[in-house]
């Protein structure tokens, strides 16, 4: 029989909230490594996420505020919003990496709370009747055992936030190599919404969230799901916003 103390630990441990499990430890920042710390301390945080202009429509940055980018005046994105926590660049990028890639699911909360942190992010949430997650498909899930998408947006809105409402109806051969109109060929039929819960998206308000934003292809092809559904209107929350290539 294990001793009191240590059961106690192993509850913990074990918890069947993955992105919880650790959240109870004393930890050090893991970008200057200041000691005792959140897992992210608030000087890092205004050090390497300082809020930049960028385009409501699709997050890029902009020399300017209150202003469209180029491509979003000449072809109109199907989202009302778009926000980005950050840029997707050191240190962030590599934090990302161990969330998504190295089997750190508990990276979500002070990940989430980097995310709350960006203008307009918790209006936007408060507003929403719905945040939904982009949805991995049944491959990518077995691989990683747990959709990052889905982790932050229970941490950003508990109760709001439903992984069953949006699916993922196939998979997808990776993106990073097609230019944008090819990414969005590639996800034609890709989402869908569960046919039994349609009728709870009419005339409603929607927050997308994902991890890291590339093209925005990802995004406007589950955006466009979702409008022809009823959404009266959708929006997205990133973590990250790449300037260049990738997946999403």
């Amino acid at each position: 029989m294990w001793p009191k103390w240590f059961q106690g630990i192993g509850s913990k441990l074990w918890s069947p909230r993955p992105d919880l499990a650790w959240a109870w430890l004393p930890s050090r920042c893991a970008i200057c490594q200041s000691w005792p710390q959140s897992p992210l301390c608030e000087a890092c945080i205004s050090r390497f996420a300082q809020p930049e202009h960028r385009c409501p429509s699709c997050a890029l940055p902009l020399p300017h505020p209150e202003q469209r980018c180029g491509a979003c005046l000449k072809t109109p994105a199907p989202l009302a919003l778009c926000l980005t926590a950050t840029a997707y660049a050191w240190p962030w990028s590599d934090l990302i990496a161990r969330f998504k890639f190295q089997q750190q699911p508990g990276w979500a909360a002070p990940l989430a709370t980097l995310m709350l942190s960006t203008p307009l992010a918790e209006d936007t949430l408060d507003a929403a009747d719905w945040v939904l997650p982009i949805p991995l498909s049944a491959q990518r899930l077995a691989e990683r055992g747990y959709n990052p998408s889905w982790l932050l947006a229970r941490q950003l809105s508990p109760h709001k936030a439903d992984a069953r409402m949006l699916l993922r109806t196939r998979d997808t051969p990776s993106q990073r190599t097609l230019p944008r109109a090819d990414r969005l060929a590639n996800l034609v039929g890709a989402f869908a919404v569960e046919p039994l819960r349609a009728a709870q998206l009419r005339g409603k308000k929607v927050v997308l969230i994902d991890d890291v934003m590339t093209s925005g292809a990802t995004l406007h092809m589950a955006a466009g799901v979702l409008r022809a559904a009823g959404a009266a209107q959708v929006s997205a929350l990133v973590l990250a916003r790449t300037e260049t290539g990738g997946e999403s």
